[in-house]
């Protein structure tokens, strides 16, 4: 409990805060900075993934060569970065990006390669070229994946970028880092606790995006959807019988007394 309350008075200390190296300066670092690493994996990961499920060949080997990315643990290439020369929050934001790619990737193709094929011959009945049929049609139906798959890679970034203290960057894990060098363990879970809260903060937003950035036609579709499962779920549901209720003067339920 001793470092349950250290960590509670540290939180509590308006000192720790404001100024240098105080908690909103460290915060405002860790999102730009997750900011930055999510904005490169969108540059490569979406158009590669719009594409790859437009055409809707090489989608598989695409995906798998980016879901390879997840078995190089970050901070093993955040070291690689600063043996080659690059610290501090640049290095951060690469290795992240790298780590960002596969959800963002995957998603995309998924999204709009899983665009029902008759949508397809209907856009390009109507003479549809290929980008506008993939701007105007595909993009849009799949656009609750590719939401989806952004809010992961960033929630993702934004719980991997502490490890940027361990390279010269600033951000929230500068706390946990500076407490566990300083044997302030207190200080250390009160830093882990700012980094959890501010992903958990982050994810309730985007998930709010997410659903804001479907078409209104799809979210009509998807309460149509869960109104018709409640209603099968109580028409389907075991309805149960009453039970007996005992007739006055001690008579069963058939109106028979009991036996002596």
């Amino acid at each position: 409990m001793g470092i349950l309350n250290e960590a509670f008075r540290w939180l509590n200390d308006p000192l720790n805060w404001t100024g240098r190296r105080g908690v909103v300066e460290l915060a405002t670092a860790h999102l730009l900075v997750s900011a930055a690493a999510v904005g490169l994996a969108l540059l490569v990961a979406l158009p590669a993934g719009l594409w790859l499920g437009h055409r809707r060949r090489g989608a598989t080997v695409g995906v798998v060569v980016a879901n390879t990315t997840r078995a190089l643990p970050t901070l093993a290439l955040l070291t690689l970065l600063a043996a080659s020369g690059w610290f501090g929050n640049t290095a951060t934001a690469l290795a992240c990006a790298v780590f960002a790619v596969p959800p963002i990737l995957a998603n995309a193709v998924t999204g709009v390669g899983g665009v029902d094929g008759d949508v397809r011959d209907a856009a390009r009945g109507i003479g549809m070229s290929g980008a506008r049929m993939l701007w105007t049609v595909e993009v849009p139906l799949a656009m609750p994946l590719i939401a989806a798959g952004i809010r992961t890679g960033a929630v993702q970034v934004l719980a991997t970028v502490p490890l940027a203290a361990l390279v010269g960057g600033t951000s929230l894990g500068t706390i946990v880092v500076t407490g566990f060098a300083t044997q302030r363990y207190g200080q250390a879970l009160a830093g882990g606790v700012l980094v959890a809260g501010l992903c958990l903060l982050v994810e309730g937003l985007l998930a709010l995006v997410e659903r804001l950035a479907a078409p209104r036609g799809l979210r009509a579709l998807a309460r149509a959807a869960a109104s018709d499962a409640r209603a099968a779920e109580r028409a389907t549901a075991p309805r149960r019988r009453p039970a007996p209720v005992a007739a006055p003067g001690g008579t069963g339920s058939n109106g028979a007394s009991p036996s002596p």
